[in-house]
């Protein structure tokens, strides 16, 4: 099976815990044994956080693999990948670290296991620098499910910064192969809605603040839908810890999806909040591509395994979704073009097309 160490340099492009995540996931998926240089470098904590950490552990983990150097502020791992296997899993951040970001690293290797997956991810639901477990839920899972599998996301608790303290179970089963997706149509919006939550002990008003400001804002530029953004206060028994934060989704014609979202933090005030996640999804909207700016890079790995040519329309491409386009190619070898959109409506704006012949991965258990 162990062919040559694949090299990556971790310092690179986005320098963070993504290359982390998109190196090893491939890695898994393809079994290739995989040396990671200079993690996190650059940042002010450099090497391996609770949160990287657990994701490592937890591939390891899916594939009775092999990691060495992983400890906390570790700049460099190896791992040796085994056979992808199906059955309960867990992860376990200890902190707010975000789960999300633990079901990205593994849902790509779970959708090659033997057979279904549950998998236990505990940490920050509702974490900053990561998307919120309501955006996974509401955004990413319908648009990643087009490439031909389906997942279920269970909330048991929601935890938030500093403590962390979530639990998300995600449940799925295994495919012989992923379609490719063509997400280029943008069609127009038809509705927007979200929730604006608030727990443990902040005052329910936070959220109807945050949730009126959010209105406000959005009637600004877009007069004629109407926006329901509904307050929630989290019950008890299933949150841990206190914590605010808005989720604001635009819906098209053709199916795409935006999100803007903002998480409270302390001495900011709720309205400021609600205006923040506001002006996101307007932004996200105004490039007239057909995913929002945090979308287009969970969908770079999947497009790179799907069996055939998969398009997506986006505004400007992020950091993020270079790096993981890099990567995707020197591991992977799929093969991506980036180009501005050429299509009249995009003329005038920040558009563009990603294109990628995907290696058509096929499930060797199945």
């Amino acid at each position: 099976m162990a062919g040559p160490r694949v090299e990556v340099d971790g310092s690179i492009m986005e320098g963070g815990g993504q290359i982390l995540r998109v190196s090893t996931a491939l890695s898994c998926l393809l079994g290739l044994p995989l040396r990671v240089q200079k993690i996190r470098a650059g940042r002010s904590t450099p090497g391996l956080r609770p949160q990287h950490l657990s994701g490592l552990e937890m591939i390891r983990d899916l594939c009775d693999g092999q990691l060495e150097g992983a400890e906390i502020g570790s700049t460099e791992i190896t791992f040796t990948p085994e056979k992808i296997k199906g059955g309960i899993h867990t992860a376990d951040t200890k902190t707010a670290g975000s789960v999300c970001l633990l079901m990205q690293v593994s849902m790509p290797c779970v959708l090659f296991a033997a057979s279904p997956s549950e998998l236990h991810l505990k940490g920050g639901t509702n974490a900053e620098m990561a998307p919120q477990i309501d955006y996974t839920v509401m955004v990413f899972k319908p648009i990643v499910e087009k490439f031909g599998f389906i997942f279920n996301c269970d909330i048991k608790t929601r935890g938030y910064y500093p403590k962390g303290g979530g639990e998300v179970i995600v449940r799925m089963s295994p495919v012989k192969q992923l379609n490719p997706i063509n997400l280029t149509d943008r069609g127009c919006v038809t509705k927007i809605y979200g929730r604006a939550f608030v727990a443990g002990v902040l005052p329910f008003k936070v959220a109807k603040d945050m949730a009126a400001a959010a209105v406000r804002c959005i009637r600004k530029e877009i007069r004629d839908l109407y926006v329901n953004i509904q307050p929630v206060q989290e019950p008890k028994d299933q949150a841990f810890g206190n914590g605010n934060g808005i989720i604001i989704i635009a819906e098209t014609s053709t199916g795409c999806l935006f999100a803007g979202s903002s998480l409270g933090k302390r001495g900011v005030n709720a309205d400021k909040v609600g205006i923040e996640a506001a002006e996101m999804l307007l932004a996200n909207l105004r490039h007239g591509g057909t995913v929002d700016e945090y979308l287009q890079d969970q969908l770079i790995v999947f497009m790179a395994l799907a069996n055939g040519v998969s398009r997506i329309k986006t505004g400007p491409v992020t950091l993020h979704t270079q790096t993981a386009i890099h990567f995707a190619e020197q591991i992977a070898k799929a093969k991506f073009i980036v180009k501005k959109s050429e299509e009249e409506e995009d003329a005038a704006k920040d558009t563009y097309i990603i294109e990628c012949q995907g290696i058509g991965m096929t499930n060797p258990n199945l």
